[in-house]
């Protein structure tokens, strides 16, 4: 594997672990081991059986989680404190035989990738839990199962094309989150006064 696909695989691995971490392992390990995809050293180990098996009951229950409103952003929160340090672990992983401070750099990166990412994610369906029907949370959730095994099949066949996608959508969420915090804000603001207001 040349420099380009392990650092598109480092990038893509981030990116996905901040929408769907655990499905991300699943797919991972399943490329590797039907040999689609030549995973790094350090990460060989997702294609071990009892590996797949695990990810993919936790990709199966977040599937489940993922389309339930409300509790969707439980989720989310909780896995604040997971997908960001897992993403920035298979970031690193996947240039685990590159000179470490390389590998310190994809762990950095990979780290802001899975953050931005996550962040996106959960502020953007905490504020579609706001409108009282389900159907806008499904859509966004089922668009998101989507994204995740496309981004990654394109970050392994299309590295170019892969990271070009990813700095576009780097720099749409950085201009994004600053709105979504405010209007998150605006909502719970809203929120307080409505329920101090009732008697």
């Amino acid at each position: 594997m040349d420099w380009l696909h392990e650092v598109a695989l480092a990038a893509g691995l981030a990116w996905a672990s901040g929408i769907r971490l655990y499905a991300t392992l699943l797919i991972a390990g399943a490329a590797a081991h039907f040999g689609w995809l030549e995973l790094p050293p350090a990460l060989t180990v997702l294609a071990h059986p009892a590996v797949m098996g695990a990810a993919g009951a936790m990709a199966l229950g977040e599937f489940v989680a993922d389309k339930v409103p409300a509790f969707d952003s439980v989720w989310d929160a909780v896995h604040t404190f997971i997908r960001v340090p897992a993403g920035a672990f298979l970031a690193a992983a996947a240039l685990g035989q590159a000179d470490p401070v390389w590998v310190a750099v994809a762990a950095i990166l990979g780290g802001a990738i899975v953050s931005g990412t996550h962040l996106t994610k959960a502020g953007a369906r905490a504020l579609i839990n706001a409108s009282p029907e389900p159907f806008s949370n499904w859509s966004a959730s089922i668009g998101e199962d989507l994204a995740v095994p496309v981004g990654l099949l394109a970050a392994i066949k299309l590295p170019l094309l892969f990271l070009g996608a990813l700095a576009v959508f780097l720099v749409a969420a950085a201009w994004f989150l600053p709105k979504l915090v405010r209007a998150a804000l605006r909502l719970f603001r809203r929120t307080s006064r409505g329920a101090s207001a009732a008697p």
